[in-house]
């Protein structure tokens, strides 16, 4: 069985991917999120974080884009559990 783990974007840490399950944001930014690449199923890295913490700069097919915590709360990410492989 594939369990999968869900998380929001603003929880990934600087060097992990994770795929988008779900943007829960009004229409506009939805729109215009996806226009840049973070739509379902888009594999999303974490570059890097401001000193601050806040922004943090995604890679999403190809492009980098800094989004504000707020933002990136409201982005679902699922992330694979690892399989474990029976002996035999």
């Amino acid at each position: 069985m594939h369990k999968c783990k869900l998380n929001v974007l603003s929880e990934l840490k600087v060097g992990h991917t994770a795929i988008v399950s779900k943007l829960n944001l009004p229409a506009a930014v939805q729109y215009h999120l996806m226009h840049m690449g973070i739509m379902p199923e888009a594999s999303v890295l974490a570059l890097r974080r401001a000193p601050a913490g806040d922004p943090t700069v995604y890679a999403v097919d190809g492009i980098e884009i800094a989004l504000r915590r707020e933002t990136a709360q409201s982005i679902l990410l699922h992330t694979p559990a690892l399989l474990v492989k029976e002996a035999g």
